[in-house]
């Protein structure tokens, strides 16, 4: 059985698509096969040419449901849906699809307000800073803010993504044929950080990895220390 992920959220802007195509690429380069599936309206599929990952159109509640049936019979295969922002409704029935849910959100107040109702909603989701700073300064007040705004759910808080300019070459309409390899390293590191969350290794996948997402252990997510700068 393949196992679904859902990238959701009311915040729009937060990175979902990017996330999506970066996490599908990820897995494409551990080896993992999986689906990136577009439901926002307002955007238009991407071509599977040159990519690590296929891509699947979503956007209708018909064909939505259509692919994720198909999905579900798919023996070890992960499914990643762009969810969009700003669709209260349509991020309940993605939910209701999801072994686990990722809620995207970037370095303002505004974001944080957002993802913390949105983590009180969905109670097996987690939170994934995204297109977090690397200056050391900014890096410092960003998580200062975390802390202050979302330590209540600090548990449920992945390891931040790094802004990274390339991310934005996997949403070409075709892709280039080769790729700076930061970007690689980048979308793998993510790949291995949400497998960890699912405990999806190679003999989980072989088994019943919709059964382990639904039975999650405390995940392995922000140290201790997260509210400083230091050392992750």
């Amino acid at each position: 059985m393949s196992t679904i992920i859902c990238i959701i959220g009311n915040k729009g802007g937060t990175g979902k698509t990017t996330l999506s195509h970066m996490l599908c690429q990820g897995f494409g380069l551990l080896g993992q096969r999986s689906a990136c599936v577009l439901t926002d309206v307002s955007r238009e599929p991407l071509s599977p040419d040159g990519r690590r990952y296929v891509t699947a159109d979503g956007r209708s509640p018909e064909a939505l449901h259509k692919v994720v049936g198909k999905l579900r019979t798919m023996q070890d295969w992960i499914g990643v849906i762009d969810g969009g922002g700003n669709r209260s409704e349509v991020d309940r029935l993605l939910d209701s699809y999801a072994d686990i849910v990722l809620l995207p959100f970037r370095d303002s107040h505004e974001d944080m307000r957002t993802v913390r109702r949105d983590l009180e909603t969905f109670p097996r989701a987690y939170g994934l800073p995204s297109q977090w700073a690397t200056n050391a300064w900014q890096r410092d007040a960003a998580d200062r803010a975390v802390l202050e705004l979302l330590g209540d759910h600090r548990d449920r808080l992945l390891h931040p993504v790094a802004s990274l300019s390339a991310s934005k070459l996997l949403l070409q309409k075709h892709i280039p044929a080769s790729l700076p390899s930061n970007l690689g390293n980048a979308c793998r590191a993510l790949a291995r950080q949400v497998m960890d969350v699912l405990e999806t290794d190679a003999d989980a996948l072989g088994t019943d990895a919709h059964e382990a997402a639904h039975s999650l252990p405390a995940p392995t997510v922000l140290p201790a220390g997260y509210a400083s700068t230091a050392h992750h």
